[in-house]
């Protein structure tokens, strides 16, 4: 369990180089100085910022298996996990959906300020956002399980894989969904809250949503 910021940092810098470590310190700089204009993060997150924020997405990247084409994050938000996610892997693509202007504007700021080549921030609603096959799909604390799987149903292939850190109501989340695809999901605990949990899933899920307009 990663209890202090000196253990998020270790688990983190274990699991990637320098050169990411080194962005990932320029990221939480930039967060801190952003937050003061726009509220990106709980301002009480930010004395716990890389245990409850960085470790916290970083530690997705141990549910995920073989080489991923892209990483689609819905609801960005303040680019967790999306950020730390293209930082820690440099040659996974990765496309970020937010829909509030200010915070894309700042998303796309990081990923210049960064040189992250490989990374792609979407503006608008995830239902006007072109269809693609995502390798990996998440989501922190975005919308409810039912309307988050309806909502990214038609990004996913036989092989997605779902990654969705959903707190302490996971387990009745996943309980909650339809039998069909119950099945498909489980929790793993998280290693930064051990209340929280990461609902977990591989495969295509079908739905009646129409394509991106």
């Amino acid at each position: 369990m990663i209890e202090s910021e000196p253990d998020a940092r270790a688990y983190v810098g274990a699991r990637c180089d320098e050169q990411a470590m080194s962005r990932l310190d320029r990221f939480v700089a930039e967060l801190r100085g952003e937050n003061e204009r726009q509220n990106l993060v709980a301002a009480s997150s930010l004395n716990d910022v890389w245990r409850r924020h960085v470790a916290d997405s970083a530690q997705l990247l141990e549910h995920v298996t073989g080489y991923p084409g892209t990483w689609l994050d819905l609801g960005t938000g303040a680019g967790f996990p999306g950020l730390v996610v293209a930082i820690m892997r440099p040659e996974w693509r990765v496309s970020m959906v937010e829909v509030r202007r200010k915070r894309v504007d700042w998303l796309s700021h990081i990923v210049e300020v960064l040189k992250l080549s490989h990374v792609k921030v979407h503006f608008g609603n995830i239902e006007r956002i072109e269809n693609c096959d995502a390798s990996v799909i998440s989501a922190r604390a975005f919308a409810p399980l039912p309307k988050l799987i309806d909502l990214a149903a038609r990004f996913s292939t036989d092989r997605t894989q779902w990654l969705l850190p959903k707190g302490r109501s996971a387990a009745q989340e996943v309980r909650d969904l339809p039998g069909n695809i119950r099945v498909m999901f489980h929790v793993e605990r998280s290693l930064t809250d051990p209340e929280a949990g990461i609902v977990v899933g591989t495969g295509r899920i079908s739905n009646n949503r129409k394509g991106a307009r």
